[in-house]
């Protein structure tokens, strides 16, 4: 009877102390990738197979071997599921964007946020677009990519500058300042709100312009067609 009492509590302290120490894939991942940063990680739709999120970052983790695995994945009816996750990750974080901060330009019921340069070629046709439409009103960010065009800073400082914002932007965005120098008023704060602009697109995955946020869906590119679906919603 004794043996049995002590087999018995043999048993319960194995199964007990399994259960406490078995590596979680959290666990797992911070102790194979100790310098790894990361947000969240949940199980995918295939089994042994882990979503990860680190800022605006996917990737996967397969606990088993220790192994990530970056790239994209597709079913066979060809859905992106990783762009689609991004998408909503990206869409959850602009909900959060102090609008108060970006340029207002309209008064229409639907909302438009915009990350935009000032000499990006698209950008100017997505200007033109959203000029035509009474039904809009847009919240405009700056997102100069001085590496492409380099006077895009100094034309977006103009605008911040300007007392008439909307004057001054369909001024830049008409290209009235194409080829001349561009003067910019020696304001700190302007410098400070053009900084702001450009983390914030940084913050929700913004990597080129135009980029918008319609409806709850971020859209990369000047995508008419989606913008125009999106706004009809």
């Amino acid at each position: 009877m004794h043996k049995k009492i002590v087999l018995i509590l043999m048993l319960v302290l194995f199964t007990f102390t399994g259960t406490v120490f078995a590596e979680t894939p959290a666990e797992s991942l911070k102790k194979n990738y100790p310098d790894l940063q990361f947000d969240s990680i949940k199980e995918i739709q295939i089994k042994g197979l882990y979503e990860v999120i680190s800022g605006i970052n996917i990737f996967y983790y397969h606990p088993k071997t220790g192994y990530i695995i970056s790239g994209e994945i597709h079913t066979k009816d060809g859905k992106n599921l990783t762009a689609d996750r991004n998408t909503e990750i990206v869409s959850a974080k602009a909900k959060n964007l102090p609008l108060d901060k970006a340029i207002k330009i309209g008064s229409g019921k639907n909302i438009v946020v915009e990350f935009t340069d000032p000499d990006c070629p698209y950008c100017r046709k997505a200007s033109e677009y959203f000029k035509k439409r009474g039904d809009v009103t847009r919240y405009i960010f700056f997102f100069p990519i001085v590496s492409l065009h380099p006077q895009a800073e100094d034309k977006a400082k103009y605008i911040l500058c300007a007392k008439d914002k909307t004057k001054a932007y369909e001024e830049v965005m008409n290209g009235e300042l194409d080829g001349k120098k561009v003067d910019v008023c020696d304001d700190k704060e302007v410098i400070t709100r053009l900084e702001e602009h450009k983390q914030l697109g940084a913050s929700i995955g913004v990597q080129g312009t135009p980029s918008f946020v319609i409806s709850g869906q971020f859209i990369r590119g000047a995508n008419f067609q989606k913008i125009e679906s999106l706004l009809k919603k």
